[in-house]
């Protein structure tokens, strides 16, 4: 008995090196996600940089005016640098308290799925951690309200 007690210890306190993720891949990966929306939020395009892989594509969905079809866009990291430098300049984007939920959906080792909802916005991203960095590498994006795109 005392041999299945310890045995379960033992199994319990190493379980985070079995799976990898610690609390500082936890934070770190919550700040990534906190650098993205926040960035936007003051605009800060160095915050902005930080939490992004260079590779980093930005997805949503989106209808032409001209033809009715929808369409995916895509953003790179330079345009979402960009973005943080200029979008919210004159502080009239976001309300004074803006909404920033961040749930972990699944993390690994070295990635993880994050679901934010911030104010009008719901993003679906993939975080990689590489050479001990999470960064965002995939973000697929949509307006709460549809209608929008």
């Amino acid at each position: 008995m005392k041999k299945n007690i310890l045995l379960c210890l033992l199994l319990f306190l190493t379980s985070p090196l079995v799976f990898g993720q610690t609390k500082q891949d936890t934070l770190a990966i919550r700040q990534a996600a906190l650098d993205y929306i926040e960035s936007q939020h003051k605009p800060n395009p160095t915050q902005m940089d930080k939490a992004l892989h260079p590779r980093m594509v930005k997805r949503t969905f989106w209808k032409d005016k001209a033809t009715g079809k929808d369409y995916v866009r895509e953003t790179t990291t330079e345009s979402m640098v960009l973005l943080a430098e200029s979008y919210n300049k004159n502080g009239d984007k976001f309300p004074a308290s803006p909404k920033k939920e961040i749930f972990l959906l699944d993390v690994s080792e070295r990635t993880a799925s994050v679901k934010l909802i911030a104010d009008e916005w719901i993003d679906y991203m993939h975080i990689v951690k590489l050479n001990g960095s999470w960064k965002i590498i995939n973000v697929l994006w949509q307006y709460k309200d549809i209608k929008q795109h």
